[in-house]
């Protein structure tokens, strides 16, 4: 994984600081033509990866990325489900209605398996339809590992419905090739849970920040953990939302041991540019530091 990957947060109006900044992205991203002059700007720093949610609006990206050459080497890193879209098809079409809306590929032989799934109850079957219908949008794009939303990750977690987790991992390895992520707000718990059911060194993002924002367990258990290098880590929620200066933020997470990637946002080529810095700032001086030891 790239050091460094640009998340779309600030895109679809999630801004941890204040409701005014998301009312402000909101509108300077209604076109998609402003999210990919955005992430062009990533790509002039040297991000090559973008992490993001299922958001309906991605797909039309996907199509910019795939009909332009220029994207060849660009990695996309899906996050799913998109949780509201879901929510909203149940309420409005029920379960039945939501698979029938969502199942991708050849329509009658997916209602088909969607249709016993549902009346068999084989969620196992479900999950692996609506991970097929997330990952349609992606099609032709490099995505080398999909993840799961901590939505959906701490909810099997707390339930203790490890065999989930397992199923996601080993269904996107067969299906599509790729790595499974899982997002979550408890990194150890998390951690601990993977390992007893067999996945070892997985690919986690989680919080990690100076603040203690949404660390379940604690900032010490996070450091101790982070520190025994057990899982590839990426970093998100640097700024602990909004509570650490940036550069005070950048310098935490990136001298930390393990942390293979920095997740973060940004709206600005200001912003964007400063962020790539900092981090390449922090980078060299711990490499320089460990050469002169």
């Amino acid at each position: 994984m790239e050091r460094i990957i640009f998340g779309d947060n600030q895109f679809f109006a999630v801004n941890h600081i204040s409701d005014e900044k998301s009312r402000a992205q909101s509108i300077k991203f209604k076109d998609d033509a402003a999210i990919i002059k955005t992430l062009d700007i990533a790509r002039e720093g040297g991000i090559n990866t973008f992490m993001c949610t299922t958001h309906d609006r991605i797909a039309n990206i996907c199509k910019i990325i795939r009909d332009n050459p220029e994207y060849s080497d660009f990695k996309i890193y899906p996050c799913m489900p998109y949780a509201h879209k879901y929510a909203n098809a149940v309420t409005d079409l029920g379960i039945a209605g939501t698979l029938k809306q969502y199942v991708p590929g050849n329509f009658i032989g997916s209602m088909f398996k969607g249709g016993v799934a549902f009346l068999s109850k084989d969620y196992t079957s479900i999950m692996e339809l609506l991970i097929d219908a997330e990952m349609k949008m992606f099609r032709g794009i490099d995505t080398p590992v999909i993840f799961l939303q901590n939505v959906i990750t701490d909810l099997l977690l707390g339930l203790g419905m490890t065999d989930f987790l397992v199923a996601f991992a080993k269904y996107v390895e067969k299906k599509y090739n790729a790595e499974a992520g899982f997002i979550t707000m408890n990194l150890p718990k998390l951690l601990n849970t993977l390992e007893a059911a067999g996945l070892k060194n997985p690919i986690i993002c989680a919080s990690v920040n100076k603040a203690n924002f949404r660390m379940s367990g604690g900032k010490d258990l996070y450091e101790k953990t982070i520190s025994e290098g057990r899982c590839r880590l990426i970093a998100m929620q640097v700024l602990g939302g909004g509570a650490i200066p940036a550069s005070e933020a950048l310098e935490y997470v990136s001298n930390l041991p393990n942390v293979e990637s920095i997740l973060f946002g940004a709206s600005s080529r200001q912003n964007i540019e400063n962020t790539v810095q900092t981090i390449r700032y922090h980078d060299y001086k711990k490499t320089e530091q460990l050469v002169s030891a």
